[in-house]
């Protein structure tokens, strides 16, 4: 028998979290559970999961503010938040606060299952994949960490700003289609997801903003291309 995936969930309300275990634990996961995002950051460190399921509004530390933390110091483990807040503002803010993905409550025990598959399925690949660093004008991106840096100033990307960069940049000048961004780095194609593929886009060409060289801009509606001018 195959491994068990090594799953982490952080959910205050202790019968959905308990049922949620059960389920996962009956589908393939090695499931620690822990009911704040306190609890949640302690349990990481020691269990050290290979994917993260949490809510967002919980006692002690929030899903966003645990989102950030572990940002730090487990870049490559996805999260997957949980949550009633289904407005597209929270959606968007989950997303820009680090997750991997966003499953609003209430949801069917299937489509997590599926969602969590993917998404652990996705970091392994990544972790495959032989090209780990770009030159990009005068900046370089070092994909495996999420780094982007220019001279003594670093930045740490979010998975997704990394995957997102990690395509436009590989090759530099190549058009990469909407749609083919959103499958990667989303697994979904809705004009949702493009409505916050855009954010990100907004996101990158902040970070480049000190090489005046650097540009990603849309190709006519079709995607998008980092260009450096010579």
């Amino acid at each position: 028998m195959a491994d068990k995936i090594k799953l982490l969930l952080v959910e205050d309300e202790q019968t959905l979290a308990d049922i949620i275990a059960d389920t996962l634990s009956g589908n393939g996961f090695d499931v620690r559970v822990a009911y704040d995002g306190e609890q949640g950051i302690a349990a990481c460190e020691e269990f050290a999961p290979e994917v993260i399921v949490s809510d967002i509004m919980m006692p002690k530390v929030d899903g966003f503010s645990l989102a950030d933390r572990l940002r730090r110091s487990h870049s490559h483990v996805p999260i997957l938040f949980l949550s009633a807040r289904s407005s597209v503002d929270d959606v968007v803010e989950g997303f820009e606060r680090g997750a991997s993905d966003y499953l609003r409550k209430p949801f069917a025990m299937s489509e997590l299952i599926v969602r969590l598959r993917a998404l652990v399925g996705r970091a392994e690949r990544h972790q495959r994949d032989d090209r780990h660093s770009y030159a990009i004008g005068s900046y370089l991106f070092d994909y495996d960490k999420r780094l982007l840096s220019r001279g003594d100033c670093r930045d740490t990307l979010s998975a997704r700003e990394a995957e997102v960069l990690r395509m436009l940049a590989d090759p530099i000048g190549q058009t990469v289609a909407i749609n083919a961004i959103l499958l990667k780095a989303w697994d979904d194609d809705s004009f949702f997801a493009a409505r916050s593929l855009h954010v990100f886009i907004t996101k990158l060409r902040h970070r480049f903003a000190d090489d005046g060289r650097i540009r990603i801009v849309n190709a006519r509606g079709v995607g998008y291309k980092l260009i450096v001018d010579e």
